[in-house]
């Protein structure tokens, strides 16, 4: 459906609904860690303009879902790391929700201490310039 350099496009073979698409990078990659950056960069862009012409294509698409599972704890069952390009609508039934309990909201201290955590990963791994 698209391919160029980086990525290829094409539909899911299980969709949720129709229309749904599969961006995947042309070299393996297992997870997003395992994913160049440019690469990485270009999956979502091209995501991007795929949620574009879905809205504009005819199909059912009130809204889209962009789903990068990452592990297998995190939902992912395919091991080569893929971008899911979802339409959805409303009333779309199997919706992706989070599972959040927002009847207790976390601390100040408890937010400062894990962005901290984060920070520090980040400067270790020189992520961040």
């Amino acid at each position: 459906m698209f391919r160029d350099e980086q990525v290829t496009v094409f539909m899911d073979i299980n969709p949720v609904n129709p229309g749904h698409l599969l961006v995947v990078p042309n070299k393996h990659a297992a997870g997003i860690d395992d994913v160049p950056e440019a690469v990485c960069a270009r999956m979502f862009i091209v995501g991007r303009w795929m949620a574009r012409a879905l809205r504009q294509s005819g199909l059912r698409c009130e809204g889209v879902n962009l789903y990068l599972a990452d592990g297998a704890a995190a939902g992912q069952d395919v091991f080569h790391s893929h971008l899911h390009v979802i339409p959805r609508f409303q009333g779309n039934p199997g919706s992706l929700h989070l599972q959040a309990d927002f009847s207790a909201a976390a601390s100040r201290d408890e937010l400062d201490a894990q962005a901290e955590a984060i920070r520090s990963s980040l400067d270790a791994a020189g992520d961040v310039a």
